[in-house]
């Protein structure tokens, strides 16, 4: 198979001239890729050449070539514009991936020279946000570490997929005891815990209460939107007690679903790490379960293997873990089980 592309322009936007020569032996380069996805984006080659700033003959003739090398057909073409086959929307998904994962490489490199520094991509759990996140970046003003975070935040799956396909370095996620993925390099014992109005009967048993006797209360519970694997985790514990929980009130984020409980509206099942935190109004209880109990865990990219700066990261998170451990232990009157740091290197 041999793709002849047409000589390029003579601007630097517009892909170097490629030999005619079998498709399987053509360089792809990252502008093959870029061009590929504004085409894609704009549904035109014409309306993709306007906005490189390149002519429509030498880009057509691009977007052969790069068919030619996957060996089969991105687009359909039509009489209105150009739509993506099944393999072309695959390519795409990808290619976006790559141009980020290469842009993040490229502005890391920058800032490497510029500021000395190493950037963290760091994925959190929007829980960890007020439970972890001082402690560490306290520990990370270390002048010998020489290292920024940057910090953005995700749910549990979203972070499993950026830890894979190299978005983020690290991430704090949050299993179950039984499910922790492969990525996990430390962890700590973060059981659920049941948040009562002060003024709640519930709240006046002082050890671990049985999440069934929970079962007749009105709940507080996240937008569906907002965090799809708190909800899963919370239905999942409550038809394990036997019971659908009758959520009433919704919230955004954990400190205004505890908020809500504060005010008397309801209960609702948090992490424990938030007895380390104040909430007015709120008692936090340890609820039996025999099934997913939680667990806090760090997570780290395969790409990181043998990264002195990276395993420095990884020492600097355990510390982080196992201060918020030393919290959770003080606050054991809560009906909180003593928990354990684990540190998975190596496992």
């Amino acid at each position: 198979m041999f793709c002849a592309c047409s000589e390029a322009s003579n601007t630097d936007l517009v892909w170097p001239p490629i030999r005619a020569t079998t498709a399987l032996n053509v360089p792809l380069e990252l502008r093959h890729l870029r061009c590929f996805v504004a085409i894609a984006e704009l549904g035109s080659v014409s309306r993709a050449a306007e906005k490189l700033f390149v002519s429509q003959p030498p880009l057509s003739a691009q977007l052969r070539c790069l068919e030619q090398q996957v060996g089969v057909p991105l687009f359909d073409r039509h009489a209105r514009g150009m739509r993506l086959t099944s393999a072309g929307q695959s390519l795409l998904e990808d290619a976006r991936a790559i141009l980020a994962r290469a842009d993040q490489a490229f502005e890391r490199a920058r800032e490497r020279q510029c500021r000395g520094q190493t950037r963290i991509r760091l994925g959190l759990i929007p829980s960890a946000m007020q439970s972890l996140l001082p402690d560490l970046l306290d520990r990370a003003k270390q002048p010998s570490l020489d290292i920024s975070l940057q910090v953005s935040e995700m749910i549990t799956s979203r972070q499993l997929q950026a830890v894979r396909g190299d978005a983020i370095d690290f991430g704090f996620a949050r299993t179950n005891d039984d499910d922790q993925p492969v990525e996990t390099v430390a962890s700590l014992d973060d059981p659920y815990c049941l948040a009562l109005p002060t003024a709640n009967a519930l709240a006046q048993h002082r050890g671990v209460i049985p999440l069934a006797s929970a079962a007749a209360e009105t709940f507080v519970g996240f937008c569906r939107h907002t965090d799809t694997d708190y909800q899963d985790r919370v239905l999942a514990l409550c038809e394990a007690a036997g019971f659908q929980p009758r959520v009433v009130h919704e919230a955004r984020n954990y400190s205004s679903v505890l908020a809500l409980v504060g005010c008397g509206l309801g209960v609702a099942i948090v992490p424990a790490s938030f007895s380390t935190l104040p909430h007015p109004g709120v008692a936090l209880r340890r609820i039996q379960a025999e099934r997913y109990q939680g667990r806090l865990v760090l997570l780290a990219g395969h790409h990181l293997a043998g990264q002195a700066w990276a395993d420095r990261f990884i020492e600097l998170a355990r510390a982080s873990l196992a201060s918020l451990g030393r919290q959770l232990v003080v606050h054991g009157s809560l009906g909180l089980i003593e928990p354990s740091t684990h540190d998975l290197r190596g496992s």
